[in-house]
């Protein structure tokens, strides 16, 4: 209740009611006709900003004023009334609605509205010398007011732009932090995965030995205990497959960077997630005149397969990818565009954590390892996606190694 009574009452329409209680009060004659015009001029000045907004509306109110006013000194005296300052009134109004051309043509109404009681005057003796002081003040006035309301507004536009900069380095801080956060969660796990990856592959190699052994032992006819030992065996390479991801997700990456092409490291990954999901057509709009940069390339070509085949993956046979590259301030990013089933907005935050995964059957180091190759590049990963659309990864690398980066030639 508090905020609407605010909205509508507002501590300038306080001041105004003792402004135009002193008007009515000064009057000479506290008649009908006299007191309207002053009455008529506080409700259009209280009211002003509350209604009409629109610039039509802005321009009838500040008509309304001048007419009231006009009238308030054709009851007073014409063109010696002592009420000629309400004059003000509409051309404060133009320089705060529409500025210096706006104040310009309101201060000539004004202004010739006021002259036009010259006509009136029978005798010129009568006419005050105030009258060429009155309309320099009229213009002063406006001028003054446009010069104020426009130094108001460049200070809005630059508070404006500060807030605008602020905000935008909030989110640049919250996304670091987030960085370093995913950095620290790394580095635990991968410490964690070694631990736990050389501790199991001593029992895993002697599992699978003896299950060979066994499978030699048994005798043809015996072939559930060969099937047996078979699942073993086969089960035992999986985890053997699976302790080797973990190791080289906790193993610390040593680049071998050296100038290679873009295009190149990006048709062999294109190539081989052509032969593993044929039903998908993957179309490359890379830029042309992108030169050779610095990188590892059997590590990026790594990151483009694992990003490439996610995307065919998630797109239905006879749907497209496609593989975009551009050059972007220092940068070259590459984008993989697919119009699949998309990720859920609450799982952005966490699909390159280790260990997160949709898939039944998945580990989740996949996109781990593509994220920790790219953050060793010195470089960035970001997704959008939206369920039902499709999602767009882009991976921004520096177009040139940055200061203290190993450089390891091939």
């Amino acid at each position: 209740m508090r905020s609407r009574w605010t909205r509508l009452i507002r501590p300038q329409d306080v001041v105004w009611l003792p402004v135009f209680a002193i008007l009515i009060a000064t009057l000479p004659v506290a008649d009908a006709p006299e007191v309207m015009p002053v009455v008529a001029l506080g409700v259009a000045q209280v009211l002003e900003p509350k209604l009409f907004r629109s610039t039509r509306g802005r321009i009838f109110w500040i008509a309304l004023k001048l007419a009231f006013g006009f009238m308030l000194m054709g009851y007073t005296g014409g063109i010696n009334s002592p009420y000629f300052l309400v004059m003000f009134l509409p051309v404060v109004s133009a320089a705060n609605f529409f500025g210096v051309l706006g104040t310009l043509i309101s201060t000539l109404l004004a202004s010739g509205a006021y002259l036009t009681y010259l006509l009136f005057v029978r005798e010129w003796a009568d006419v005050s010398a105030d009258v060429a002081v009155r309309i320099a003040a009229l213009l002063m006035v406006g001028n003054l007011a446009s010069i104020l309301v426009e130094e108001i507004r460049r200070q809005s536009e630059q508070h404006r732009l500060t807030a605008e900069q602020l905000a935008q380095a909030n989110v640049q801080i919250r996304e670091a932090e987030e960085a370093v956060r995913r950095s620290d969660r790394l580095a635990a796990l991968g410490q964690l995965s070694a631990g736990l990856a050389h501790e199991l592959r001593n029992p895993l190699g002697t599992i699978r030995a003896s299950s060979e052994m066994l499978g030699k032992s048994l005798r043809a006819e015996n072939e559930v205990a060969r099937e047996v030992a078979g699942f073993i065996t086969s089960e035992v390479d999986r985890c053997n497959s699976l302790v080797t991801r973990f190791l080289e997700f906790a193993r610390p990456l040593k680049l071998r960077t050296d100038r290679a092409d873009l295009a190149q490291v990006l048709d062999r990954a294109v190539a081989a997630v052509g032969r593993e999901v044929p039903a998908v057509v993957i179309y490359k709009n890379y830029q042309p005149d992108i030169a050779p940069f610095p990188f590892d390339a059997e590590l990026m070509e790594r990151v483009f397969y694992n990003l490439i085949v996610n995307a065919a993956r998630a797109t239905a046979p006879g749907g497209t990818v496609t593989v975009k590259t551009r050059a972007a301030g220092g940068f070259v990013e590459i984008s993989v565009i697919d119009r699949g089933c998309g990720i859920e907005a609450k799982q952005l935050d966490s699909i390159f954590n280790p260990f997160f995964t949709t898939k039944p059957s998945g580990v989740g180091l996949g996109l781990a390892i593509v994220a920790k190759i790219v953050d060793e590049h010195g470089g960035e990963i970001a997704v959008e996606s939206e369920v039902g659309k499709g999602s767009i990864f882009r991976v921004r690398l520096p177009a040139e190694l940055k200061s203290g980066q190993a450089s390891q030639p091939a």
